[in-house]
Protein backbone atom coordinates (compact mmCIF):
# COMPACT_ATOMS: atom_id res chain seq x y z
CA UNK A 1 0.00 0.00 0.00
CA UNK A 2 2.97 2.29 0.28
CA UNK A 3 3.05 2.54 -3.50
CA UNK A 4 1.02 5.20 -5.27
CA UNK A 5 0.15 2.80 -8.09
CA UNK A 6 -2.24 0.55 -6.15
CA UNK A 7 -4.44 -0.29 -9.14
CA UNK A 8 -1.51 -1.29 -11.33
CA UNK A 9 0.01 -3.46 -8.61
CA UNK A 10 -3.33 -5.17 -8.09
CA UNK A 11 -3.77 -5.96 -11.79
CA UNK A 12 -0.26 -7.38 -12.13
CA UNK A 13 -0.57 -9.50 -9.00
CA UNK A 14 -3.97 -10.90 -9.89
CA UNK A 15 -3.17 -11.78 -13.49
CA UNK A 16 -0.24 -13.75 -12.11
CA UNK A 17 -2.77 -15.94 -10.27
CA UNK A 18 -4.92 -16.94 -13.27
CA UNK A 19 -3.71 -20.28 -14.68
CA UNK A 20 -3.03 -19.96 -18.42
CA UNK A 21 -5.11 -23.08 -18.97
CA UNK A 22 -8.19 -21.18 -17.77
CA UNK A 23 -7.79 -18.62 -20.52
CA UNK A 24 -7.14 -21.09 -23.33
CA UNK A 25 -5.09 -18.34 -24.95
CA UNK A 26 -1.54 -19.28 -24.14
CA UNK A 27 0.93 -20.10 -26.84
CA UNK A 28 2.72 -23.48 -26.66
CA UNK A 29 6.23 -23.67 -25.30
CA UNK A 30 7.99 -22.52 -22.20
CA UNK A 31 6.49 -19.61 -20.26
CA UNK A 32 8.30 -17.01 -18.19
CA UNK A 33 5.28 -15.96 -16.09
CA UNK A 34 3.24 -18.00 -13.64
CA UNK A 35 -0.15 -16.68 -14.74
CA UNK A 36 -1.42 -14.75 -17.72
CA UNK A 37 0.82 -12.59 -19.83
CA UNK A 38 -0.29 -9.02 -20.33
CA UNK A 39 -1.41 -9.65 -23.91
CA UNK A 40 -3.41 -12.70 -22.79
CA UNK A 41 -5.27 -10.75 -20.12
CA UNK A 42 -5.94 -7.92 -22.56
CA UNK A 43 -7.46 -10.31 -25.10
CA UNK A 44 -9.48 -12.10 -22.45
CA UNK A 45 -10.87 -8.78 -21.17
CA UNK A 46 -11.48 -7.40 -24.65
CA UNK A 47 -9.20 -4.37 -24.26
CA UNK A 48 -6.01 -3.40 -26.04
CA UNK A 49 -2.65 -4.42 -24.65
CA UNK A 50 -1.31 -0.81 -24.75
CA UNK A 51 -4.28 0.28 -22.64
CA UNK A 52 -3.69 -2.51 -20.12
CA UNK A 53 -0.03 -1.47 -20.00
CA UNK A 54 -1.08 2.09 -19.14
CA UNK A 55 -3.30 0.75 -16.35
CA UNK A 56 -0.57 -1.42 -14.89
CA UNK A 57 2.00 1.36 -15.08
CA UNK A 58 -0.33 3.86 -13.41
CA UNK A 59 -0.56 6.15 -16.43
CA UNK A 60 -4.34 5.67 -16.57
CA UNK A 61 -5.86 5.17 -13.11
CA UNK A 62 -9.61 5.56 -13.63
CA UNK A 63 -10.93 3.06 -16.21
CA UNK A 64 -14.64 2.96 -16.92
CA UNK A 65 -17.00 0.62 -15.05
CA UNK A 66 -17.33 -1.44 -18.23
CA UNK A 67 -13.55 -1.98 -18.40
CA UNK A 68 -13.37 -2.79 -14.70
CA UNK A 69 -16.14 -5.37 -15.03
CA UNK A 70 -14.39 -6.95 -18.02
CA UNK A 71 -11.12 -7.12 -16.06
CA UNK A 72 -12.93 -8.63 -13.08
CA UNK A 73 -14.34 -11.40 -15.27
CA UNK A 74 -11.01 -12.00 -16.98
CA UNK A 75 -9.19 -12.15 -13.63
CA UNK A 76 -11.87 -14.46 -12.15
CA UNK A 77 -12.46 -12.17 -9.19
CA UNK A 78 -15.14 -12.90 -6.60
CA UNK A 79 -17.64 -10.26 -5.48
CA UNK A 80 -15.47 -8.91 -2.64
CA UNK A 81 -12.35 -8.57 -4.78
CA UNK A 82 -14.34 -7.02 -7.62
CA UNK A 83 -15.62 -4.38 -5.19
CA UNK A 84 -12.02 -3.77 -4.12
CA UNK A 85 -10.97 -3.35 -7.77
CA UNK A 86 -13.69 -0.73 -8.29
CA UNK A 87 -12.61 1.09 -5.12
CA UNK A 88 -8.99 1.22 -6.28
CA UNK A 89 -10.03 2.80 -9.57
CA UNK A 90 -12.35 5.40 -8.04
CA UNK A 91 -11.18 9.00 -7.71
CA UNK A 92 -9.72 9.59 -4.28
CA UNK A 93 -12.52 10.86 -2.01
CA UNK A 94 -11.77 13.16 0.87
CA UNK A 95 -10.98 10.99 3.89
CA UNK A 96 -13.36 11.49 6.82
CA UNK A 97 -11.69 12.94 9.85
CA UNK A 98 -10.99 10.37 12.54
CA UNK A 99 -13.30 10.82 15.50
CA UNK A 100 -13.30 9.36 18.97
CA UNK A 101 -15.73 6.66 20.06
CA UNK A 102 -19.03 8.22 21.09
CA UNK A 103 -20.14 7.89 24.73
CA UNK A 104 -23.24 5.88 23.77
CA UNK A 105 -21.02 3.35 21.97
CA UNK A 106 -18.88 3.00 25.10
CA UNK A 107 -22.10 2.46 27.04
CA UNK A 108 -23.21 -0.21 24.57
CA UNK A 109 -19.92 -2.10 24.88
CA UNK A 110 -20.10 -2.06 28.68
CA UNK A 111 -23.70 -3.29 28.59
CA UNK A 112 -22.62 -6.46 26.81
CA UNK A 113 -21.38 -8.13 29.97
CA UNK A 114 -21.48 -11.62 28.45
CA UNK A 115 -19.94 -10.76 25.08
CA UNK A 116 -16.40 -9.56 24.39
CA UNK A 117 -16.73 -6.47 22.20
CA UNK A 118 -14.48 -3.72 20.92
CA UNK A 119 -14.39 -0.90 18.40
CA UNK A 120 -11.71 -0.65 15.73
CA UNK A 121 -11.15 1.65 12.80
CA UNK A 122 -10.58 0.46 9.26
CA UNK A 123 -6.83 0.49 9.83
CA UNK A 124 -7.49 -2.08 12.59
CA UNK A 125 -6.51 0.22 15.48
CA UNK A 126 -8.49 -0.74 18.61
CA UNK A 127 -10.30 2.37 19.83
CA UNK A 128 -12.39 1.01 22.72
CA UNK A 129 -13.13 -2.35 24.35
CA UNK A 130 -15.23 -3.74 27.15
CA UNK A 131 -13.84 -5.59 30.15
CA UNK A 132 -14.49 -9.06 28.72
CA UNK A 133 -12.68 -8.32 25.46
CA UNK A 134 -9.64 -7.07 27.34
CA UNK A 135 -9.70 -10.25 29.46
CA UNK A 136 -9.98 -12.42 26.34
CA UNK A 137 -6.80 -11.13 24.69
CA UNK A 138 -4.26 -8.31 25.16
CA UNK A 139 -4.59 -7.38 21.48
CA UNK A 140 -8.08 -6.02 22.25
CA UNK A 141 -6.70 -3.35 24.58
CA UNK A 142 -7.31 0.16 23.19
CA UNK A 143 -4.17 1.44 21.51
CA UNK A 144 -3.25 -1.89 19.98
CA UNK A 145 -3.37 -2.56 16.25
CA UNK A 146 -4.90 -5.95 15.42
CA UNK A 147 -2.88 -6.52 12.26
CA UNK A 148 0.38 -5.62 14.01
CA UNK A 149 -0.36 -7.99 16.89
CA UNK A 150 -1.54 -10.73 14.53
CA UNK A 151 1.78 -10.89 12.73
CA UNK A 152 4.35 -9.49 15.14
CA UNK A 153 3.21 -10.74 18.56
CA UNK A 154 4.14 -14.42 19.15
CA UNK A 155 1.52 -14.63 21.91
CA UNK A 156 -1.28 -14.19 19.36
CA UNK A 157 -0.07 -17.23 17.44
CA UNK A 158 -0.38 -19.28 20.63
CA UNK A 159 -3.80 -17.81 21.40
CA UNK A 160 -5.33 -18.70 18.01
CA UNK A 161 -5.11 -22.39 17.05
CA UNK A 162 -6.27 -21.51 13.52
CA UNK A 163 -3.68 -18.75 13.19
CA UNK A 164 -2.77 -19.39 9.50
CA UNK A 165 -6.40 -19.02 8.40
CA UNK A 166 -7.09 -16.03 10.65
CA UNK A 167 -3.88 -14.31 9.57
CA UNK A 168 -4.92 -14.69 5.93
CA UNK A 169 -8.37 -13.28 6.79
CA UNK A 170 -6.74 -10.35 8.58
CA UNK A 171 -4.53 -9.45 5.62
CA UNK A 172 -7.47 -9.73 3.22
CA UNK A 173 -9.71 -7.63 5.48
CA UNK A 174 -7.05 -4.95 5.89
CA UNK A 175 -6.67 -4.87 2.10
CA UNK A 176 -10.44 -4.56 1.63
CA UNK A 177 -11.26 -2.08 4.38
CA UNK A 178 -8.29 0.25 4.88
CA UNK A 179 -7.82 3.36 2.79
CA UNK A 180 -4.93 2.61 0.39
CA UNK A 181 -4.07 6.32 0.27
CA UNK A 182 -3.93 6.79 4.04
CA UNK A 183 -0.34 7.54 5.20
CA UNK A 184 -0.98 5.74 8.49
CA UNK A 185 -1.97 2.59 6.62
CA UNK A 186 1.13 2.85 4.44
CA UNK A 187 3.32 3.07 7.54
CA UNK A 188 1.57 0.08 9.10
CA UNK A 189 2.03 -2.05 5.98
CA UNK A 190 5.71 -1.07 5.75
CA UNK A 191 6.18 -2.20 9.35
CA UNK A 192 4.32 -5.48 8.82
CA UNK A 193 6.35 -6.34 5.75
CA UNK A 194 9.20 -7.22 8.10
CA UNK A 195 7.23 -10.43 8.72
CA UNK A 196 7.58 -13.14 6.07
CA UNK A 197 4.03 -14.45 6.54
CA UNK A 198 2.55 -11.00 6.07
CA UNK A 199 4.64 -10.32 2.95
CA UNK A 200 3.43 -13.57 1.37
CA UNK A 201 -0.23 -12.93 2.17
CA UNK A 202 -0.13 -9.24 1.22
CA UNK A 203 1.40 -10.06 -2.16
CA UNK A 204 -1.67 -12.15 -3.00
CA UNK A 205 -3.86 -9.01 -3.12
CA UNK A 206 -6.81 -10.89 -1.62
CA UNK A 207 -9.55 -8.52 -0.46
CA UNK A 208 -12.36 -9.68 1.83
CA UNK A 209 -14.05 -7.60 4.54
CA UNK A 210 -14.51 -9.00 8.04
CA UNK A 211 -17.28 -11.56 8.16
CA UNK A 212 -19.50 -13.09 10.83
CA UNK A 213 -17.48 -16.25 11.42
CA UNK A 214 -16.58 -18.72 14.14
CA UNK A 215 -13.23 -18.03 15.80
CA UNK A 216 -11.39 -20.32 18.19
CA UNK A 217 -9.18 -19.25 21.10
CA UNK A 218 -6.96 -21.15 23.52
CA UNK A 219 -6.93 -18.88 26.55
CA UNK A 220 -4.12 -19.41 29.09
CA UNK A 221 -6.59 -19.40 32.03
CA UNK A 222 -9.96 -20.74 30.85
CA UNK A 223 -8.81 -22.92 27.95
CA UNK A 224 -10.58 -23.38 24.63
CA UNK A 225 -13.36 -21.11 23.40
CA UNK A 226 -15.33 -21.11 20.15
CA UNK A 227 -16.97 -17.72 19.60
CA UNK A 228 -19.12 -16.36 16.79
CA UNK A 229 -17.84 -13.00 15.54
CA UNK A 230 -20.21 -10.22 14.43
CA UNK A 231 -19.06 -7.05 12.63
CA UNK A 232 -21.25 -3.93 12.86
CA UNK A 233 -20.65 -0.47 11.40
CA UNK A 234 -21.11 2.42 13.83
CA UNK A 235 -23.85 4.74 12.61
CA UNK A 236 -22.57 8.25 11.99
CA UNK A 237 -18.95 7.07 12.17
CA UNK A 238 -18.58 4.75 9.19
CA UNK A 239 -14.82 4.52 9.72
CA UNK A 240 -15.51 2.62 12.97
CA UNK A 241 -16.53 -1.03 13.28
CA UNK A 242 -17.86 -2.85 16.34
CA UNK A 243 -16.66 -6.44 16.66
CA UNK A 244 -18.59 -8.58 19.15
CA UNK A 245 -18.11 -12.23 20.06
CA UNK A 246 -20.87 -14.56 21.23
CA UNK A 247 -20.75 -18.07 22.65
CA UNK A 248 -23.51 -20.55 21.89
CA UNK A 249 -26.02 -20.60 24.78
CA UNK A 250 -25.28 -23.37 27.24
CA UNK A 251 -21.96 -24.22 25.61
CA UNK A 252 -18.60 -24.81 27.33
CA UNK A 253 -17.44 -21.57 25.70
CA UNK A 254 -20.21 -19.63 27.44
CA UNK A 255 -19.09 -21.09 30.74
CA UNK A 256 -15.47 -20.26 29.97
CA UNK A 257 -16.40 -16.62 29.21
CA UNK A 258 -18.18 -16.40 32.56
CA UNK A 259 -14.97 -17.45 34.30
CA UNK A 260 -13.04 -14.61 32.66
CA UNK A 261 -14.78 -11.89 34.71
Amino acid sequence: MASDNVLGEFLKARRGRVPPSHADLSAPGRRRVAGLRRDELARRAGISEPYLTRLEQGVDRHPSPQVLQALARALELDADTTAHLFALAAPHPARPSETGVAPDVHQLLDAWTGSPAYVRNRRFDVLAANKLARALAPMYEPGHNLARDMFLDPGVRRLLPDWPEIAAQTAAALRAEADPHDPGTARLVAELEADEDFRRLWARHDARPSRDELKRFVHPIVGELALRRQALTVGGAEEQVIIAYQAAPGSPSEAALARLV
